[in-house]
C-alpha cells in the first residue's frame, strides 16, 4: 500500500512539474491606478493558490477556536459531573464495645 501511495505522489508531482514547465510565459496582471505586475503564469497561479489557502485557513480559525473552547467546557462539565455522581466511600460503623 505504501508503494502505491508513493507512486501516486510521484505521478502527481511529475504532472504538476510538466504543467509548470509548460506555463512559464510571462503574464501581465493589471491592477487599479495603472499598476501592472509581470510574472510567469505558473508563479501567479502558485501565488493565488497560496493566498486562497491562507484566507481559507484564516476564515476557519475562529470556528476552530470556538469548537476547542466548547470541547474544553464539555470535558470540564463531564468530569465534574462524574465526580459528583461517584459514590462516596463509606466506612463501616464502629463496633461498640
Amino acid at each position: 500500500m505504501r508503494f502505491l501511495t508513493w507512486a501516486i505522489r510521484l505521478a502527481l508531482f511529475v504532472v504538476l512539474l510538466a504543467f509548470a514547465a509548460k506555463n512559464t510565459d510571462p503574464v501581465t496582471l493589471r491592477f487599479y491606478f495603472n499598476l501592472a505586475w509581470q510574472a510567469p503564469l505558473v508563479a501567479l497561479l502558485l501565488a493565488f493558490f497560496a493566498a486562497g489557502t491562507v484566507l481559507g485557513l484564516a476564515a476557519m480559525f475562529g470556528t476552530y477556536l470556538a469548537q476547542r473552547r466548547e470541547i474544553a467546557r464539555l470535558q470540564r462539565s463531564a468530569s465534574s459531573r462524574a465526580q459528583s455522581d461517584a459514590p462516596v466511600a463509606s466506612q463501616p460503623p464502629a463496633a461498640e464495645g
